[in-house]
């Protein structure tokens, strides 16, 4: 990153707002693993008070609701992929560690270069391929060095995965309806999808609702701050900043994740060379993939 982007992000207060977002999605896994309840209840909790905030901020801006039949039904199917999502992340955090999720998570430049071709009908970009390539290379090679977080890269991938996918039918559903409607259908699609499983799985008990006072304060925390604040705030910044800027300033997310975890964590967040290796190359490879889009776009 140039030493000019530095002082042009002092001078740019959406800049630093969209690095403070960031900064806090860094904090969001720690507080994953901070809050002791399991993944099924984490998440449809913070589902939960996160509908909650969102209404209250939908209700303050008076924003009007009405969708089509169809837009409807798309929106909840999105919500319920949202909710496997927010289960796979934070169940990977739960059985792995915040690095080793970080680091699978960051896979969804991979996906994400096969799926948005198809849904937005254009080719497929031969480099994206090629960065893909050499991601999976990097993935095997941590697979390779830690075998012991296997099932943590698995579902860190599928939660790369499933990011992907309603990340980019969202950028089609974008283009008719305001981001604040899309959030509160999809949350509470994922909410309902959620509920319907732990129903029937009969997960609803005793033990899933006896939530520590602790518990509860991370999870407040979690869902307000971590979760509602960054995207009522990334919402407006989408207006005033480039899509490649924000792109490209989210990816430090991983960054700063590891680096939070190794501090507060250092001997459970501690990984071999192997994995810091792999790590770089797949930074790198996000971070190489950004420049070459914006130096072509010049072209």
């Amino acid at each position: 990153m140039r030493l000019k982007y530095f002082f042009v992000l002092f001078k740019n207060k959406n800049l630093l707002l969209l690095h403070f977002i960031v900064f806090i999605w860094g904090w969001s896994p720690i507080l994953g693993k901070l809050i002791s309840v399991q993944a099924f209840q984490l998440v449809w909790f913070r589902i939960l008070i996160t509908i909650i905030t969102v209404s209250v901020y939908l209700i303050f801006t008076k924003q009007n609701l009405k969708v089509s039949r169809k837009d409807f039904l798309i929106l909840i199917g999105i919500g319920a992929v949202i909710a496997f999502h927010w289960f796979c992340f934070y169940n990977a955090i739960k059985i792995s560690n915040v690095s080793v999720t970080l680091v699978a998570f960051a896979t969804g430049t991979l996906f994400t270069s096969v799926i948005e071709p198809i849904f937005f009908k254009r080719k497929i970009i031969r480099y994206e391929l090629i960065f893909g390539m050499i991601i999976i290379g990097a993935i095997a090679m941590i697979f390779k060095v830690e075998t012991r977080y296997a099932w943590g890269i698995i579902f860190g991938m599928l939660a790369a995965l499933t990011s992907s996918f309603f990340t980019v039918i969202n950028g089609l559903l974008i283009r008719r309806i305001p981001s604040p409607v899309i959030t509160i259908y999809e949350l509470s699609g994922g909410f309902f999808a959620l509920t319907l499983y732990l129903l029937f799985a009969g997960k609803f008990n005793y033990e899933f609702f006896e939530i520590s006072t602790r518990d509860w304060a991370w999870l407040s925390l979690f869902s307000i701050v971590g979760t509602a604040f960054p995207f009522i705030a990334s919402v407006n910044l989408m207006k005033k900043i480039s899509p490649y800027t924000i792109t490209l300033t989210v990816n430090l997310e991983t960054i700063y994740g590891i680096i939070f975890a190794y501090f507060i964590w250092k001997k459970d967040e501690s990984m071999t060379p192997g994995f810091y290796l792999g790590t770089l190359i797949i930074l790198a490879t996000i971070f190489g993939n950004g420049l070459l889009k914006n130096y072509l776009k010049k072209q």
